[in-house]
């Protein structure tokens, strides 16, 4: 739903643990006023928009959990009341922006993102991680999509068809016992005797007639 009117004065705005989607509006950039902004938790994608910027009053950011892309734009560390900053578990590359606040958060403020490099973090720019290839959203989650349905198809289809094949076979085995004993059966199990007792029970049988 669009708002045609957004107070400028608001402070905080949390839509944090929601199912949005697309990519976050440059237009939050008006609101001049902002000390608290939460998207957190979301679908959000695309890359981080340089007009938050202009957020001046901005002490509060906190954009975890959601798949947005792209470098950090430097134009962030212009936020000189940031004291909190939150971009973990997203899909940020490249060199994280050094200068005014941005030079006081930790590790904590970056981690999930793979491919992102400089200070505080450990990894350094220019160096790849072979252990790691990245690979495009819609891929990660299509595999992601099968192999949770091949894992329950496989679980469940293996119990059922066990449970319904013995149960079957069980009555059709009891009742083909239960009028005559199968023709092919005898043949099978009097191949499988040795000569010497195949030959005692014809005698048997000839006894019997």
């Amino acid at each position: 739903m669009d708002l045609e009117r957004i107070s400028t004065i608001d402070t905080a705005i949390d839509l944090s643990c929601n199912h949005f989607e697309g990519e976050i509006p440059k237009s939050l950039k008006d609101l001049s006023s902002l000390r608290l902004l939460n998207l957190s938790h979301n679908s959000l994608k695309g890359s981080l928009p340089m007009e938050l910027g202009k957020l001046n009053t901005l002490e509060a950011l906190d954009l975890s959990w959601n798949r947005l892309t792209g470098k950090i734009p430097q134009e962030l560390t212009a936020m000189n009341f940031l004291e909190f900053l939150n971009l973990s578990q997203n899909h940020f590359v490249g060199r994280i922006p050094q200068g005014s606040q941005f030079s006081t958060f930790e590790n904590d403020s970056y981690g999930g993102n793979l491919d992102l490099c400089g200070p505080p973090l450990s990894k350094q720019c220019g160096t790849s991680d072979s252990s790691h290839v990245p690979q495009p959203l819609e891929k990660e989650e299509e595999e992601e999509n099968e192999s949770y349905f091949f894992s329950g198809f496989t679980r469940e289809s293996v119990v059922i068809g066990y449970n319904f094949g013995l149960v079957v076979g069980t009555i059709m085995w009891s009742l083909m016992f239960k009028y005559r004993k199968p023709k092919w059966f005898v043949e099978f199990f009097d191949a499988l005797m040795p000569p010497k007792r195949r030959r005692s029970k014809k005698r048997a049988q000839r006894r019997r007639t």
